[in-house]
């Protein structure tokens, strides 16, 4: 099981930056495009960091391993990334399933734009943390990352804004290690459909509210 997140910070250059902590009471299977602990494998902790706009940093996997170190988390993990505070999470449940979303829309972007197109001074984050209380095929935990992206794609269009996503967002998808297997993860499966109506409502509802990066809501 995967608990509710955990908010606390860390001292830096003066300040005291967010973090977002979610533990397991086990190991649990997992798949994640994050920067720490990507791929497919037993993970027990999931972190999302706050960074200013202006991180510039080329060693985020070493950032993060030291983030959780510092906060005691053992054994193997996920660690994300974004310019959005994270207190601002926003969390939606269906049928079992359990989305949380940092929401940052400043500049969505369309995933096959020309090349030109792509060239933004601001971007946003949108970094989607999921628990499916069933056990998922290698095959369904890839499918269900398919499935959360095309849902938070579905937000953006229904907020009417001119993209598919941000240059930086992440999709981490968490099940338990025991039970029967499910093997698909698709949009009318048995968990994926859940997990759409989860992911979708979640980002709608974080993407609807006034965002400001972190670093822009200090004095100064």
């Amino acid at each position: 099981m995967l608990s509710e997140p955990t908010l606390t910070s860390r001292p830096e250059n003066g300040r005291d930056i967010p973090l977002l902590v979610w533990h397991a009471d086990g190991p649990l299977r997992a798949v994640s495009s994050g920067p720490l602990g990507g791929g497919i494998g037993l993970r027990r902790w999931v972190l999302n960091a706050t960074v200013p706009m202006s991180y510039d940093r080329d060693d985020p996997a070493a950032h993060l391993t030291a983030l959780a170190a510092d906060l005691a988390l053992d054994g193997p993990g996920v660690g994300l990334l974004t310019g959005v505070d994270v207190a601002e999470v926003v969390a939606r449940t269906d049928t079992g399933v359990r989305a949380w979303a940092t929401v940052g829309l400043g500049t969505p972007l369309l995933a096959a734009a020309p090349a030109a197109a792509g060239l933004v001074q601001r971007v946003g984050t949108v970094n989607i943390v999921v628990y499916v209380p069933a056990r998922l095929a290698d095959s369904a935990l890839v499918n269900a990352v398919a499935t959360a992206t095309e849902a938070k794609t579905q937000a953006i269009t229904d907020l009417g804004l001119p993209g598919t996503g941000t240059p930086t967002d992440s999709v981490t998808v968490l099940c338990p290690v025991d039970g029967p297997e499910a093997a698909y993860g698709g949009p009318r499966s048995t968990w994926g459909a859940p997990l759409a109506r989860a992911v979708h409502a979640a980002v709608l509802a974080g993407g609807a509210r006034a965002v400001v990066p972190w670093s822009e809501q200090l004095p100064g």
